[in-house]
């Protein structure tokens, strides 16, 4: 009897760590090995390269139903405008949320609290504006950078007495293409990560932050230099950076591909929030996390208008303090922008200039699955 009850625990051993073990193969292959992923596939065109091919007006281009997956993120298929309304099926693979659920930062807008048309200074081509600021030759500082297209200026600033340090990079292009976006081993999918530093060089850019660790899950918006990856639904705000310039940020509710397809959507992120309302101005209340919201390193975009950007880089867990959700959009109304938008951040937050990273990153700093750059599109003597 003894000699039977051990053989049965024995097996029951025997299956319990066969079950752990697939189960570790399971996490393994979904969640840290790198895994391509299909991608939408679909090339926006650029209207204001007129000598480039072009395929068609970008109202004709559309999603095939089986390339778009809809993750149950709480929110109405309406959401996704003509996209959803072709039936676009959801994965089982695609974790379910329940409503007011983000993966990642959150939102901070409404329907009611978002400028759905955003804002545009005027209808002066960005290839027109800011003349003074660029130079005929590249010209190159310590702390800046011109060229023909590309004027740069970044600065260490210090904000609340002292005890919070952050980095800001001050950005004009002539070209918006000028504004790209790289991802982790030049690949689409999951588990694929790269330092900063060293997207930044491949890609030969002169300054660098860390993006919205797209790769982290499966949820929301990625457009990248013109190709759209992925039209999953999201509870969190999405920012789109246009070929004209503008940028915009929305709730992930009110997102609607086949518009932003028409309107020539050249860069979309997925991560939030929100940093600043319609009107410019700061936001105290924010539907994330307390651990989002608390004071955390941090990495975050700027709009003043099309043509004029900024991106921030705030130190945190360490000598600097970091800074809360509230007081970083604080900052952003400060700095005069029109919108603003949080990255990823804590450890992922660096910024990477002229071939160094320029911060003190929390914990070293870790890879990441992508990166915004600023880099030269044309040759320059």
């Amino acid at each position: 009897m003894k000699q039977t009850k051990k053989k049965v625990l024995k097996y029951l051993m025997i299956d319990v760590a066969c079950a752990a073990a697939a189960l570790l193969v399971f996490a393994l292959f979904h969640h840290v090995l790198p895994r391509r992923q299909q991608s939408v596939g679909i090339v926006i065109p650029n209207p204001y390269k007129t000598s480039a091919p072009q395929e068609g007006d970008a109202s004709s281009l559309q999603i095939p139903e089986d390339a778009l997956i809809l993750a149950d993120a709480g929110v109405s298929d309406a959401g996704l405008g003509s996209l959803s309304a072709r039936g676009g099926r959801n994965n089982r693979n695609t974790p379910s949320y329940g409503a007011g659920y983000n993966s990642k930062g959150g939102s901070a807008l409404t329907e009611e609290t978002a400028d759905a048309e955003g804002a545009q200074a005027d209808e002066t081509p960005i290839s027109e504006k800011f003349a003074d600021k660029y130079t005929d030759t590249v010209v190159v500082t310590d702390s800046s950078y011109s060229s023909p297209d590309i004027s740069i200026t970044v600065t260490r600033e210090t904000a609340q007495n002292g005890r919070v340090t952050y980095y800001l990079a001050d950005i004009y292009v002539r070209d918006i293409t000028c504004f790209q976006s790289a991802m982790a081993k030049n690949t689409y999918g999951s588990g694929f990560r790269d330092d900063v530093l060293d997207m930044a060089a491949l890609n030969e850019a002169l300054l660098a932050i860390n993006g919205d660790y797209y790769g982290n899950t499966n949820e929301g918006v990625v457009i990248r230099n013109g190709v759209i990856y992925r039209a999953n639904r999201t509870n969190c705000d999405v920012c789109v950076l246009y070929y004209d310039g503008t940028m915009r940020v929305m709730p992930g509710s009110t997102f609607d591909m086949q518009q932003a397809i028409e309107d020539g959507a050249w860069q979309a992120w997925t991560f939030g929030p929100a940093l600043l309302d319609a009107n410019g101005e700061a936001i105290s209340a924010f539907s994330s996390t307390n651990r989002i919201i608390s004071a955390n390193p941090r990495t975050a975009i700027g709009y003043y208008e099309p043509g004029h950007y900024c991106m921030v880089v705030v130190d945190g867990r360490g000598e600097s303090a970091g800074i809360t959700l509230p007081d970083l959009s604080a900052l952003f109304e400060q700095l005069g922008c029109a919108a603003a938008y949080n990255l990823d951040g804590g450890n992922s937050s660096v910024m990477v200039w002229q071939d160094a990273v320029l911060n003190d990153p929390s914990g070293g700093g870790r890879e990441s699955s992508d990166a915004l750059l600023i880099a030269e599109v044309n040759s320059h003597e």
